[in-house]
Formats: structure tokens, sequence, C-alpha cells
């Protein structure tokens, strides 16, 4: 992954409020995304191979495949491959980066005869093949099916803080939000060659994992190190890197990582999410230096959310972040953007978002697409055959 922020500070840890705030924070975003052949609609577990034809990091020689000069990683299962930005502060370099790194790795796919295609869940029934690697092979045999089953691509968003003690307080007041930041994401209605009912089905098949989900606030870095290391203490996730939570510290950048999004359909969409994003770490940490307390959000209650966000995307109503009482999408969506309105003015993105929001809730997300497509045509076939080509359009 190549996210080191260009503009935050390099030091992990800080003393508390006292720290400086980015002047404008820097955002990478991660993207996994799924190998498929198009005549077929099946996957192709070539993620290995791809990734072999792409230029290693840092290099400004070309890659065997014209025009790819980018790393591509492979992922837990070898029907999948991740890309990563840059870090960037206009969310139009970000747009530009995502559609360069969309293209290229599907350049380096078609050298296996597939295609890329930002699917959250394949379609189709499909078995994984496990990607060749000393802990992918760890954690196969100590999760078992869980891993054998896994096939998900979500979309993480970094987003620079100044320091530990800012990332955690960020962390902390973002909680009730991010089941609002999955809606505009979801992206996977179908699993297992079947229409789930979800919009999201990939944050319930990513949740049977352990260490995923929301935290409880920590209240400071040393607290949430120290819950990290009991969490590992246990047996039950193997290393840091396996705390799966909702939004979390990096463990290599001075970041937090925003993990809820499924990967969208739409570069359009993708952006919309890093805004989004930026803004609410925007928020909490504005709100954390003028001393205003965390919110008492039951995380029972956040675990309500997010399966509702999940099941419902834009189509039906949320829990409202506020009173944790059902409310419909557009009016939960429009509370986030009163919310982070502030934050999205100062950096420029107000329009972006504006815009995106409209976007989603007038013509869905790609939950809506994928079901129009598999509607319009009989064949879950032709939704992943048509969302490789959308996915570099």
């Amino acid at each position: 992954m190549s996210l080191a922020p260009v503009s935050a500070p390099a030091a992990r840890t800080a003393p508390g409020a006292d720290a400086a705030a980015p002047t404008l924070r820097t955002v990478g975003v991660e993207e996994e995304l799924l190998l498929v052949d198009p005549r077929t609609g099946r996957t192709v577990p070539g993620g290995p191979a791809v990734t072999r034809w792409a230029a290693p990091a840092g290099s400004d020689a070309p890659g065997p495949v014209a025009g790819v000069v980018v790393p591509l990683e492979s992922e837990l299962q070898q029907e999948q491959v991740e890309t990563a930005t840059p870090p960037r502060t206009a969310m139009a370099d970000v747009a530009e980066d995502l559609r360069r790194l969309r293209r290229a790795a599907d350049a380096a796919a078609r050298s296996v005869g597939a295609r890329a295609a930002a699917l959250a869940t394949f379609p189709l029934p499909v078995a994984p093949v496990l990607t060749p690697d000393p802990r992918y092979e760890a954690i196969a045999a100590h999760v078992g099916l869980t891993c054998a089953e896994q096939l998900t691509c979500g979309c993480h968003v970094h987003v620079a803080v100044s320091c530990d003690e800012e990332g955690v307080a960020v962390l902390d007041r973002i909680r009730p939000w991010l089941p609002v930041l999955t809606v505009v994401a979801t992206n996977s209605p179908f699993w297992q060659g079947a229409d789930t009912g979800y919009a999201g089905y990939r944050t319930q098949a990513w949740n049977r994992w352990p260490g995923t989900g929301p935290a409880d606030p920590f209240g400071s870095a040393a607290a949430y190190h120290a819950v990290v290391a009991e969490l590992i203490a246990t047996g039950t996730v193997l290393d840091e890197a396996m705390v799966y939570f909702d939004a979390r510290l990096s463990a290599h950048y001075p970041t937090v990582e925003i993990r809820v999004p499924d990967v969208c359909l739409d570069v359009a969409d993708t952006v919309l999410v890093a805004a989004l994003a930026r803004a609410l770490v925007d928020t909490a940490a504005d709100r954390w230096r003028a001393g205003e307390p965390v919110p008492a959000d039951p995380t029972c209650v956040l675990r309500m959310a997010a399966w509702r966000a999940s099941r419902s995307g834009t189509a039906d109503d949320l829990v409202d972040p506020a009173t944790h009482r059902l409310r419909p999408a557009p009016d939960v969506l429009a509370a986030l953007l009163d919310h982070t309105r502030d934050a999205l003015a100062a950096a420029g993105d107000l329009a972006v978002v504006e815009q995106g929001l409209d976007r989603v809730l007038t013509r869905g997300t790609g939950a809506r697409w994928q079901r129009g497509v598999a509607q319009a045509t009989g064949r879950l076939e032709d939704v992943v055959a048509a969302a490789a080509e959308r996915t570099v359009a």
C-alpha cells in the first residue's frame, strides 16, 4: 500500500489536544477489485499473476502492460487485487488517481484473460482460491469456513491525523456516522447466485470475522493501544492487522482508516465517500479541540444502525444518529450533510458532496444499478460483464 501522507506529520504519537491539525488533511483511498471473465461472468483466480505485471512501488519504469506504472497488491483471495492512491488534498486528484488505477488494474487483468470489476460481492456462486502467502494460510487455518467463503471488496479511506491522540479522539466521535457512510457506498446486493435483499450484503459477510464492527469509545491513545493488545492476547486475532474495527488507527501511517464502505461501482461515488470521510474527521477533530464530550452512543445501537444501513441502502428508513429512531434515508443523509457542512466548505468539497448525495438518492447506488441489469437481462453473468465495463468507464 502506498498511502504514506505527504503533508501530515510523520510522528505516530504526540501529546493531546495541543497538536495542530493539518491545514488540509490528505486522503488516500484503497480499492479492492474482483478479477472476472466477462465472457462467462465467472471469477478468475489470477491475482498473483496480475500483480506481477505491474511496476514495483516507486518505479518510474513502465510495466509489462503498456501504461501500467503502478503497484497492484494481492489480496486474501486470488480473485482479487488491491489498488491504493497516493495521499491527496484535492478530490479532483483523488478522482483522477482512481480512474488511472482502475485502468491500470484492468490492463493488468487482461494479461490473464480477465477484467477488473468494482463489485463488493460476487453475484454468482464461487469458491474462492486462497492467495499463497504464509499469513493468509495461517488466517485460513485459524478461522476456517469464514475465510474459505470470504470474497468481498471494500473501499478503505485513510485520512491524515496529527498524532494518535487526535486519531483516537476522531474514532470516538465519528462512530454514530459510519453507518450513514456505509449507505452511500452500498454495492453488494447479490451473494452466491441469489438476491440477498440487502443493498450492502458485504457488511453482513464481513462481520462474520472476529474483530469487526463498531468499537466502544477509547478515550485516549493509550487506551486504544491497550485494547488492541488485549485483543491480540486473546489469540482470536493473530496480529494488529486483524483488528478490523469499522475505523481504526493505521498501523503503518499517521492516518485514521475508515473501513465500512463497499467498493463503489462508480469513481464519483468513491470520491463522495472520500470527501465525507475527511469531513467527518475534520468535524470530529474540531469538536475534540473545542472540548466537546464524546457522544454516548451505545455500541449495540450502532450495530443495529449498521445492519439497517446494509439492509436498506438509500431505499428505505435508516437509524438517525441523533435520535436512534428510524427516519427516511434522504433525511438521514441530509443530517450527515449538515453535520459536516462547515468542514466540507472549508475543504472546498461542499458542492461535490451536495451533488453526490443528490445523485445517489436520485439514481441509487451500485446496488440499484446491479439489480436493474439483472432485472433487464435475467442473467447475473450480464451484471458481472456490465460492471467490468462500468468500472473503467
